[in-house]
């Protein structure tokens, strides 16, 4: 009993020595962790364009060309609108003035225009993979008989489960790895090597 009341009661005086911070300090501590001159400059800013992937958006779209490149051509066109998006919010974050000092509408309005384009290419991007993984391999016939093989490289599906990393991300991970092993063994593959 009296162990419990010596425990109680230092954690009562220790819990009274946290130190309260500051507004001042919180805001010193939270922008010494972040170099300002990493940042992009409003020059830098004007330079980034996100209204130029419309031919990218299309090659992703154009279901003649192979699945595989165009989930890649998905996962470069996502990365790079993300990264260029994240310019944007690093730098205005880091800097306010980019966003309300004259002649900033431009750079506000390219910023928008990026979050906005990499919004419809998740989305985009997203219904592609469900439905990839929701059907990830096909019957096809092969000497009489029919066998199961892969709609696409696997590798290349599951980078792209990897980029989006939705909330569900190792459900479709498994589901990918479930239809891998349904996939026929090469031929190749079952011969002993000599």
């Amino acid at each position: 009993m009296l162990k419990r009341l010596v425990a109680a009661a230092a954690a009562v005086v220790l819990s009274g020595c946290v130190k309260e911070i500051t507004s001042e300090e919180r805001l010193e501590r939270e922008t010494q962790s972040k170099d300002p001159k990493s940042a992009a400059t409003a020059e830098e800013l004007s330079r980034i364009k996100c209204s130029d992937t419309n031919d990218t958006l299309q090659k992703a779209r154009n279901d003649t060309r192979p699945e595989t490149d165009r989930l890649q051509t998905y996962i470069e066109l996502y990365e790079s609108l993300n990264a260029r998006r994240q310019k944007f919010e690093e730098a205005m974050s880091r800097n306010p003035d980019l966003a309300y000092k004259e002649g900033s509408q431009e750079l506000v309005a390219a910023r928008e225009e990026c979050v906005q384009q990499s919004a419809d290419v998740k989305v985009e991007f997203e219904r592609y993979v469900r439905e990839l993984v929701d059907v990830p391999t096909v019957q096809e016939i092969r000497g009489g008989s029919t066998v199961v093989v892969a709609r696409l490289d696997f590798t290349v599906l599951r980078q792209a489960i990897e980029t989006l990393n939705g909330d569900d991300r190792d459900a479709l991970l498994n589901r990918v790895a479930n239809a891998e092993k349904k996939v026929e063994v090469k031929p190749d593959a079952k011969k002993p090597k000599k």
